[in-house]
Order: C-alpha cells, then sequence, then structure tokens
C-alpha cells in the first residue's frame, strides 16, 4: 500500500467519520496491500509524539554521539594521509587503509546484535559501554606503534564503540518520531558533518603543535564529555520492562521484498561510498595541493555532508523518504564519476568535495527513516542493525580494493575512482526498485 493510501486510512479513522463509515471504507482495501502493510500501524505504539522534551534532548544526544563517532570515522583519511608518511610510511596505502576499513566493518556489521539488544533493553546499558570502549580505543591508539597495534585499537575497538553509541541513539529517535522523522534523524545526522569536518582540521593542528599522541589524547578526553552527555538525555519512548532478545536475523525479514531491495542497494553503495573519504587527501596531495590545504578538502567534503543531512531529511519529510533517498543516492555516484575525475586543480577538487560530501550526506541521514518508514516500530533497531551487518562486508573491501588499484594503476586513481561511481549508481537502482514497489506512480510521496 502506498504513503497515500496509508495517509487516507489515518484520515478516514478521525472522529469526524462514524464507524459505519469506516467498516465500508476497510472493506474496499485489497486485502493484499493490507498484507503489506508493517504491524505497527494496527497497534497502539502507532501513536508517536513527533516533539516534546523528551524527544529533542534525544535528538541532541544523537547529534553530539555521532559527532565523536561518526564524524571521527569519517575522517580517517586524515590518520590515513599522516601514517602514510610517519608511522607506517614502510606500508603501501592499500594496508594502511584496512584499519579504516575494519572500523567500518566492525561499526556496521555490530548493527545486527546491537539493533537486536536495543530492541529488548533500549539505549542507556548499551551507551554506556559504548562511551568507555570508544574512549579506551582512542587513548591506547595514541600509544601504538606497530601495524597490529593499531587494527586492534583504532580499528577494531573504535568500531564497537562507535556502533553501541550509533545504533542506540539514531534508533531511539525513530521511537519519537514518524511524522518529522526525517527531520529529527537529518538533525542528529548532522552531528557527524560537524564532526567531519572539526576532526580533520582539529588533527592536523594537533599532530603538529602537540604531537601525535596528544593529539589522539585530546580528541578522547572530548568524547568522553560528550558522550557522557549523550548516554544521559537519549531515552526511547518503548523503554520499559526488558523483553527477552529474539534471534539475531529474524528470517521473515528476508521474505520482505522491498526490504531485501534496500539492502541489496546498500550493499553496492557502501562498496564506494567511502573511498572518497579514505583517499581525498592523498589525492588532494598527489595533484600538488599542500599537505595542510589538502587535509581541509576532506572537511569541505564533510561540510557538505552537514547540508546534506539537513535540507534532503527536511525535504522528505513533505516529498517523500524514498523520493529523495534514490535521487541522493545516483548523484553521489554520477558526480564521482563526472567531477572527481576531471578535478586536477584545488577549485575543482573543492568542488567535487563539497558536492560528493552534500549527497552523500543525504543518503547516509536517510537510509534509516526508509527503513523505519517500512518496519514494524518494534523491529526498527533489529531492522537497521541487518541491514548495516550486511554491507560491512563491501564496506571493509572497498578502501583496500580503491587502494589495489591505485597499486595496481602505478599510481593513477581513474580506477578507483570508476569502482566508487559505479557501485553508487547501480545501488541506486535497486533502491529505485524498492520505492517502485511500494508506489509505481513516480508523483507519489513515498
Amino acid at each position: 500500500m502506498s504513503t497515500i493510501d496509508l495517509e487516507k486510512c489515518d484520515h478516514l479513522n478521525t472522529p469526524s467519520f462514524t464507524a459505519t463509515r469506516s467498516t465500508s471504507v476497510v472493506s474496499e482495501i485489497d486485502k493484499d496491500d493490507q498484507t503489506s502493510l508493517p504491524p505497527s500501524t494496527t497497534t497502539q505504539d502507532d501513536e508517536f509524539p513527533d516533539g516534546g522534551w523528551a524527544a529533542w534532548l534525544t535528538v541532541l544526544g544523537a547529534f553530539l554521539a555521532l559527532l565523536c563517532t561518526f564524524g571521527q570515522l569519517t575522517s580517517f583519511g586524515t590518520f590515513q594521509s599522516w601514517y602514510s608518511t610517519h608511522q607506517l610510511q614502510h606500508l603501501p596505502p592499500s594496508t594502511i587503509s584496512w584499519i579504516g576499513s575494519l572500523q567500518l566493518w566492525v561499526f556496521f556489521f555490530s548493527g545486527g546484535p546491537v539493533g537486536r539488544l536495543f530492541d529488548a533493553f533500549g539505549p542507556t546499558v548499551l551507551m554506556i559501554p559504548g562511551t568507555l570502549i570508544l574512549v579506551f580505543s582512542i587513548m591506547m591508539t595514541s600509544l601504538c606503534r606497530e601495524y597490529y597495534q593499531y587494527i586492534l585499537c583504532q580499528g577494531i575497538l573504535f568500531g564497537i564503540g562507535v556502533g553501541l553509541l550509533f545504533y542506540p541513539s539514531l534508533s531511539a529517535i525513530s521511537t519519537h518520531f514518524r511524522k518529522y522523522r526525517g527531520t529529527a534523524l537529518g538533525i542528529a545526522f548532522a552531528g557527524s558533518g560537524v564532526g567531519g569536518v572539526i576532526y580533520p582540521i582539529m588533527f592536523r593542528k594537533l599532530f603538529v603543535t602537540c604531537g601525535f599522541p596528544w593529539g589522539v589524547r585530546i580528541a578522547g578526553f572530548i568524547s568522553l564529555a560528550l558522550c557522557t552527555i549523550a548516554t544521559f538525555i537519549v531515552s526511547s519512548r518503548l523503554s520499559g520492562k526488558p523483553k527477552a532478545p529474539q534471534p539475531l536475523f529474524d528470517m521473515k525479514n528476508f521474505k520482505d521484498l522491498t526490504f531485501m531491495l534496500l539492502v541489496l542497494g546498500g550493499v553496492f553503495v557502501s562498496l564506494g561510498l567511502f573511498i572518497p573519504n579514505f583517499y581525498i587527501v592523498s589525492y588532494s596531495t598527489s595533484h600538488g595541493i599542500s599537505s595542510s590545504l589538502a587535509f581541509s578538502v576532506l572537511a569541505v567534503l564533510n561540510g557538505g555532508g552537514i547540508l546534506g543531512r539537513l535540507a534532503p531529511p527536511y525535504l522528505s519529510d513533505v516529498l517523500g523518504r524514498f523520493n529523495m533517498l534514490v535521487p541522493s543516492a545516483f548523484f553521489a555516484g554520477l558526480c564521482t564519476l563526472v567531477f572527481w575525475f576531471f578535478a586536477v586543480n584545488t577549485i575543482e577538487i573543492m568542488f567535487y568535495a563539497a558536492i560528493f560530501g552534500f549527497f552523500s550526506g543525504a543518503f547516509n541521514a536517510l537510509i534509516i527513516p526508509c527503513i523505519a518508514q517500512i518496519s514494524d516500530i518494534t523491529e526498527i533497531g533489529v531492522r537497521i542493525g541487518m541491514l548495516y551487518s550486511i554491507i560491512s562486508f563491501p564496506s571493509l573491501c572497498g578502501g583496500p580494493a580503491a587502494g589495489a588499484l591505485l597499486k595496481l594503476q602505478h599510481g593513477s586513481y581513474s580506477g578507483m575512482i570508476a569502482l566508487s561511481g559505479a557501485s553508487v549508481i547501480v545501488g541506486s537502482i535497486f533502491m529505485l526498485w524498492a520505492r517502485l514497489r511500494l508506489d509505481s506512480k513516480l508523483r507519489a510521496r513515498v
């Protein structure tokens, strides 16, 4: 059933219509459409407050959590460039990029178990250990000297900490909002964009003035303060008596073709979406841009993501979430193929970074509202987790694959650019298919 049909049903169930009228309307609904509705459309949990102190404090908490977690994660290009000229200069770029790729994989793969635990116990019991693990991993990274140490601390531990903070805070928002869910999640996701702007510039300055160890430790103290605040103000509307954890992957979710098309699209998108974050700094320096300015390119990319995480999600509450998700993914891939290929000077590279940041940021902010839209409220956490667990594997491969292409082509970036752009475009096609299953009319608000 389309979103328009659902809204008609909600309107017809208002007190202004008699019970007889409601019965006659229900009898006209096609039985197949009824079975396609998420169970949440018929439960008491469907009454979302869409506001209030608890709801907006949860948004603020998620903003702070994402600033410290996803904001740092998307800034790995700073470390990629620094390691290649300092601690790990004896290793090729493809080997160094495994640290960042492992961050992504652990973070994404943790979505399945963390999402299920969120549905059972709520956000707080997950965010407390998440804060401790995140800060511990950052502090230990400041002491690392060997490659395997960076893999353990910055790759595995950091990814676990990010997962324990990221999924509960965003899933909690979805329990407070329905009508304005896209806007609320967009504001929270803007935190990752703000972090993505601050951290590359901050790290570069601190590494030069304070040294690498203390530069990383300062980031750890900032994370401790902000994530502690986030932990105590994020709440779920469904928090109460803990429920027994259910199976990690409920097979009925694999039978939902619309959800699986969304997941399949996410697989292709995640293969190429993070390649620019990993390599835009080294690409810039290889084209004659100074080292200090090259780190600003990554900040510009993440800065474009701030607007992308705010404007499209806001419009999605009016125009439809899938209607904004599909073009965001498509243009993220297209601008990579069109603009990154031909960007050779500072202005052109900055322009590409800003445009790609906008569309990739929009995609990251819109994927969760789209999942929530087609899911039972009691399974939002586990479905978000399922998506990220599945796409963890292509995310793990994207950075090293790009590095291998860079080595194979003797320093030419054309292969990795083609991989990044083409895979994201293919993913957007599967997401378009999912959108058309909800409503084949292109002008429908879905």
